[in-house]
């Protein structure tokens, strides 16, 4: 089960293991020509559908649709997120002060960065409990990007996940569940960042979606 997987790093992980073998569900925020063409291109090895992170009953559904037609959850990768644009399309260039901030943007960025990994990895750890096995995989930011001038709350979401993800590692102890994070080591080559012909993250560099690749598909 990949989130966010209609685009960007979601995408390319989701292609990964439908390549080694894997059967998947791939969600996107909501129907849309992209991840039709997601489902067209994957066939019968895949669901994609839209899901909401941020309702605890999508959630639920999209596992209960899960187990219905695969039988179980292996692995979560938490990977649907949202960025900083939400807040300004200037944001790597004019930063925005967290008091000039959107209420209703700031919200809609916690709501999908923290509580979207806590409600789907609330809502399939009791299945992975049961054959006592499962991987949780979240995606995450960099430090720099965590405490960087002007990208909160992306960053301090990203922070947030990364201390829940501790955690919930404590709290898995011997159950046979991994939960672990996984960011690309940069910024990457997608939406998250505004289309611009000096396209760059934080450090000045622009990392290719497909360096999450071999990681991923390790930690799978």
């Amino acid at each position: 089960m990949i989130t966010g997987a209609s685009r960007g790093l979601g995408l390319v992980m989701a292609r990964a293991f439908i390549k080694r073998g894997a059967f998947v569900v791939a969600t996107g925020s909501k129907n849309s020509t992209e991840l039709a063409a997601v489902q067209a291109e994957f066939g019968d090895r895949a669901i994609c559908v839209p899901s909401d992170v941020t309702k605890p009953d999508s959630a639920a559904d999209l596992t209960a649709l899960t187990i219905k037609k695969w039988g179980k959850i292996d692995v979560l990768v938490n990977n649907a997120g949202l960025g900083m644009r939400a807040i300004s399309e200037e944001f790597n260039t004019k930063p925005t002060k967290f008091w000039e901030a959107d209420v209703d943007a700031w919200q809609n960025i916690v709501n999908t960065n923290i509580n979207g990994p806590f409600y789907l990895s609330r809502s399939v750890v009791p299945h992975m409990l049961k054959t006592n096995y499962g991987k949780i995989i979240n995606i995450s930011t960099s430090y720099q990007t965590m405490v960087r001038r002007g990208y909160s709350p992306y960053g301090s979401s990203k922070a947030f996940l990364e201390a829940a993800t501790c955690s919930w590692v404590d709290e898995l102890k011997e159950t046979g569940i991994t939960v672990n994070v996984l960011l690309p080591g940069g910024a990457t080559d997608t939406d998250l960042l505004p289309p611009s012909k000096n396209k760059k993250g934080a450090d000045g560099n622009l990392l290719d979606p497909s360096i999450m690749i071999e990681p991923a598909v390790w930690l799978a």
